[in-house]
C-alpha cells in the first residue's frame, strides 16, 4: 500500500488520548490513527450505502406499514434494565 504524510493539528487532549492508548497496545500513534480512520471512513461508507439502499427502496416504492413502524418504535423505546450496581 502506497503511504504518503498529512500533518493535522488536534486537540492537546486528543494527542494525549491517542499517545495514552499507543502506549495501553505497544504500537506507535501513526498506527492508532490509521486504525481510526480506517474505522471512520468504514463506518461513513457503510452509513452512504445503506442511505443509497433505502433510497432506492423508497423510489421503488417499498415502505414499511404503519404496523411495522409501530412495532420498532416500541421496540426502540423499551429502556434496557440496568445492573444494580451500574453507575447513573
Amino acid at each position: 500500500m502506497e503511504k504518503s504524510t498529512m500533518t493535522v493539528r488536534l486537540a492537546s487532549r486528543t494527542k494525549q488520548a491517542l499517545d495514552e492508548i499507543a502506549v495501553a497496545l505497544d504500537r506507535d500513534r501513526t498506527y492508532i490513527v490509521n486504525e481510526a480512520l480506517t474505522a471512520y471512513i468504514d463506518i461513513h461508507e457503510w452509513q452512504c450505502e445503506h442511505i443509497r439502499q433505502g433510497l432506492r427502496e423508497a423510489d421503488a416504492g417499498k415502505f414499511a406499514s404503519e404496523a411495522e413502524v409501530a412495532r420498532v418504535v416500541a421496540r426502540l423505546r423499551q429502556v434496557p434494565a440496568r445492573p444494580k450496581h451500574a453507575k447513573r
